[in-house]
């Protein structure tokens, strides 16, 4: 077992190689919702590295940032001050079209709402990014997405047919047709049962044992502790870090954080 590793964290994680790009990294981030004094700074002057190839669970609080920290490193929320970079590119100051370009061929994202469009058919879904960028895909290469997540044989479902855990797989299908360099999923099993969602997991941990660069935003300790590294925030801010965490060590120092 890998042992458990802490510290108060700034900077890029483990294996990350000196002179590498991370998969994302964040400097000086902040993003502040309203104004004066009701305003609140969700994400507070955050310096952090996802490195390539690595599953980083981020935790925290409610209300600690985490979700807006993921949205802002996914480019689905501008920044307010500091930069954001995708592997070599600056993406802070990019446009709207240079985002959703960014989204539809270089990253991922998953939600915990699925976000299927219910009149398409599982495998319609999944290819629906590549339509989306101007791609006619092969079929066989939409129903290798969904025989990657276990549902090759529910091509021709439509969301209202499929579980929630089936869902969430073609979801999961979907970010990944276009091969993006980094997965961004948000709280993807918080909707689950405990079966889907040690199935998606497992799915998760099969993506990135083939080197997949997965950023996840989870609430349960569970889930974080089947990633290599968790990250903690606290009002904004990375307040902690674990690598090789067990469950009980997440939830411990959750509950410390909350206190």
């Amino acid at each position: 077992m890998v042992p458990v590793t802490t510290t108060t964290f700034a900077g890029s994680f483990p294996g990350t190689a000196p002179g590498t790009a991370a998969a994302v990294a964040l400097h000086g981030v902040t993003r502040t919702y309203g104004r004066g004094p009701t305003a609140v700074r969700a994400v507070d002057g955050v310096d952090l590295e996802f490195p390539r190839g690595a599953w980083t669970a981020v935790m925290g609080p409610s209300g600690s940032g985490k979700s807006t920290l993921l949205h802002c490193a996914a480019g689905l929320e501008r920044v307010d001050g500091g930069r954001v970079r995708l592997g070599d590119t600056d993406i802070t100051a990019a446009s709207d079209d240079e985002l959703a370009a960014l989204r539809r061929e270089r990253i991922g994202f998953v939600f915990q709402g699925y976000h299927l469009i219910g009149a398409l058919t599982a495998e319609q879904n999944v290819a629906l990014p590549l339509r989306l960028a101007g791609r006619r895909p092969p079929r066989a290469e939409v129903r290798a997405a969904l025989s990657m997540v276990g549902l090759g044989d529910r091509a021709r479902h439509r969301p209202r047919e499929l579980s929630g855990g089936q869902q969430q797989r073609v979801a999961i299908a979907r970010a990944m047709v276009t091969r993006p360099e980094v997965l961004f999923a948000d709280e993807p099993t918080g909707a689950l049962d405990s079966a889907s969602a040690r199935t998606v997991l497992d799915l998760l941990a099969a993506m990135a044992a083939r080197g997949q660069t997965i950023v996840m935003v989870t609430h349960d300790p569970a889930a974080a502790a089947r990633a290599g590294a968790v990250v903690f925030l606290r009002d904004g801010r990375v307040a902690d870090r674990l690598v090789g965490a067990s469950a009980h060590d997440v939830a411990d120092r959750l509950v410390r954080l909350e206190a």
